[in-house]
């Protein structure tokens, strides 16, 4: 993927490009800064330096002769294809962000400073009565920021397309709708069977020991440490900083090691998706990954497909039990595939197994929608996510902690969109590894050997390199030779927790 035009239009445009991605990096640090180091009291600095930042990328994204010069560019018959594609995509960028005034742009990012800021000390206070009048303006601002785009007439259709382009809310509606016919039979089965032995995940296990161990495994996996880093947050993230500075958090409990582990192996494989995008086309609108949902597939690839294996543990118990040897003295390496794979209704999204995790998903994206089309209140927000919960997974959170306090999402300022990617993500996970199994057999041996190399190979050249050189499906399509499926999703977790609980789907 080279390009080949070198006039001076073009020299000017790689320079905006530039510009905006340094931008944009920047803001990343402030934001990546705020969630791991920063100190309590600067948070309202942070939130102005930020609504400046934002502000200023803003005015450069909208400048006019910078609309003018992808107008020259985009008329012009000598582009090379990934030229043209920069161009359009860049075009695209333009005009969405020409219809968002500056002093909205501020004020939006200045509030998703403040919201957030606020959540860190309501969520441990069982607060939300305090983030109420915060989520009444993230919704104001939400709808307002829709209503540029009157093209679409529902304004969850916009905020999908932003993270997800291509998609729709009937459309997200209608996977979701597959999915659910699936899975709760499926729950229901493996929950009636005899589970699996986790006492041993509440013993001590040393903070740093997790540390290196999880970050040990993410060096095999492929995450470059010379242009990355971990550090802890309240929520774990990834984030790119600079074209060469793909960074990762996650959070411990010394009293579940799994909590570490598969954040890192998750955090991770959205990195290493960043970290394998082409070289040249870092820097440029074509520069990162295509869409939420495709993002999430690497994450829940690395973390699930491969870190829960069989094969994963064949490579790596010995490793974690010299890691632990006092809690994991009376262990074997069956008992930690199966604890690591445990199915149970539960009240936390990040926590949930692979066969309740979309109910979780699944309940969010019900009440967006109801929120956005004004049929939920903000201050009826916590009530509603009880009765959801009753009703999708039988269980209700004693406290807003476990409830509509638990994620980040609709703390950063906006309310859409927001996590319909997570099990679009699951669904193409086992797409993609079904495609990178059948161009490299035997991949299941390459894991028990700790050898990801042809895993991560075929990833990077099929999926990671390309970045926004195609949209989300044509991507999916180049790679796997179909659209979207779920059926390699479900064919997935029938194997697998049919064996683990021998029961029968």
């Amino acid at each position: 993927m080279t390009t080949s035009h070198t006039d001076t239009a073009w020299a000017e445009l790689q320079t905006r490009f530039q510009e905006l991605a340094d931008l944009g990096g920047t803001l990343s640090l402030l934001g990546w800064d705020q969630s791991t180091y920063l100190p309590a009291g600067a948070a309202a600095g942070r939130s102005r330096q930020r609504a400046l930042l934002s502000r200023l990328r803003h005015e450069r994204a909208t400048d006019p002769a910078y609309g003018r010069l992808l107008d020259e560019l985009g008329g012009r018959g000598d582009l090379s294809p990934v030229q043209a594609r920069m161009v359009a995509v860049a075009r695209k960028d333009f005009e969405e962000a020409t219809r968002f005034p500056a002093a909205f742009v501020a004020e939006w990012s200045q509030h998703g400073g403040e919201s957030y800021s606020a959540w860190t000390e309501a969520r441990p206070a069982n607060d939300f009565a305090r983030m109420v009048p915060y989520l009444e303006k993230s919704l104001d601002l939400s709808l307002q920021a829709a209503s540029y785009f009157p093209e679409f007439a529902d304004p969850m259709d916009y905020f999908i397309d932003q993270s997800d382009e291509g998609m729709t809310a009937a459309q997200v509606g209608e996977v979701f709708a597959a999915l659910r016919a699936a899975l709760v039979p499926m729950v229901e089965a493996v929950t009636g069977a005899d589970a699996p032995r986790t006492d041993f995940l509440a013993r001590h296990y040393p903070a740093s020991q997790q540390l290196a161990f999880g970050e040990g495994v993410i060096r095999d996996y492929g995450y470059d440490f010379t242009r990355g880093r971990q550090d802890l947050t309240h929520h774990p993230f990834m984030t790119r900083l600079g074209e060469r500075d793909v960074r990762i958090t996650t959070r411990v409990k010394e009293n579940d090691p799994t909590e570490a582990l598969y954040s890192t192996l998750h955090e991770a494989g959205h990195a290493m998706y960043e970290q394998g995008v082409a070289e040249d086309l870092l820097g440029t609108p074509l520069g990162g990954g295509v869409s939420a949902g495709v993002h999430e597939s690497q994450s829940r690839l690395w973390e699930n497909l491969v870190g829960r294996s069989r094969a994963f543990w064949a490579a790596y118990f010995g490793k974690f039990r010299d890691a632990f040897p006092e809690p994991l003295a009376d262990v074997t390496e069956e008992e930690m595939h199966r604890a690591s794979n445990v199915v149970a209704r539960s009240l936390i999204r990040t926590d949930a197994d692979e066969l309740t995790y979309n109910l979780h998903v699944i309940t969010r994206f019900e009440l967006e929608r109801e929120l956005l089309a004004g049929r939920l209140a903000v201050r009826d927000l916590a009530d509603a996510w009880h009765a959801a919960y009753e009703q999708n997974l039988g269980l209700r959170a004693e406290s807003d902690v476990n409830g509509v306090l638990q994620d980040v999402h609709w703390y950063f300022g906006s309310i859409g969109g927001a996590f319909q990617g997570y099990t679009l993500g699951n669904v193409l996970s086992a797409q993609f590894y079904a495609a990178a199994e059948r161009a490299n057999p035997s991949l299941e041996g390459d894991i028990a050997r700790a050898d990801f190399g042809r895993l991560h190979g075929w990833l990077r050249e099929n999926v990671y390199a390309p970045g926004r050189l195609y949209t989300p499906n044509a991507l999916v399509e180049r790679a796997t030779g179909q659209p979207m499926t779920v059926e390699p999703y479900l064919k997935y977790l029938r194997e697998k927790y049919g064996a683990l609980y021998g029961v029968t789907f």
